[in-house]
Parts: C-alpha cells; sequence; structure tokens
C-alpha cells in the first residue's frame, strides 16, 4: 500500500468521525431545546375529559 492511500484512508476516516460528532451535537442541542420547551409550557392539574364522567340522558 502507498502512503497516499494510506492518508487517503485516513481522511476518509477522520471526515466520518467529524460528520458523526457534528450529528451528535446537533441532537444534543436539539433534545436540549425540546427539552427546555417541554419544561417551560404550563402544567395542567388535570385534563378534564369532553364527555366521560358526565351525565347523559338516554331515552328509550
Amino acid at each position: 500500500m502507498d502512503i497516499n492511500s494510506i492518508m487517503a484512508s485516513q481522511l476518509r476516516s477522520l471526515q466520518s468521525t467529524v460528520q458523526l460528532s457534528v450529528l451528535n451535537n446537533a441532537l444534543t442541542m436539539s433534545t436540549a431545546a425540546a427539552t427546555q420547551m417541554l419544561e417551560s409550557m404550563p402544567q395542567a392539574s388535570a385534563a378534564v375529559h369532553p364527555h366521560k364522567g358526565a351525565a347523559v340522558d338516554v331515552q328509550a
């Protein structure tokens, strides 16, 4: 194997590593932003179902 092919192989490996690192950082930032958004949402004590538990008149 000559030096050019070795260096080309190492360059491809380095490019893959950098791409994965950038992707990982972007996902981490997106996850942090989504978590922050969810935490900043107003908390409802109990969601009321639109009809469950309500009295309904049924005529036969």
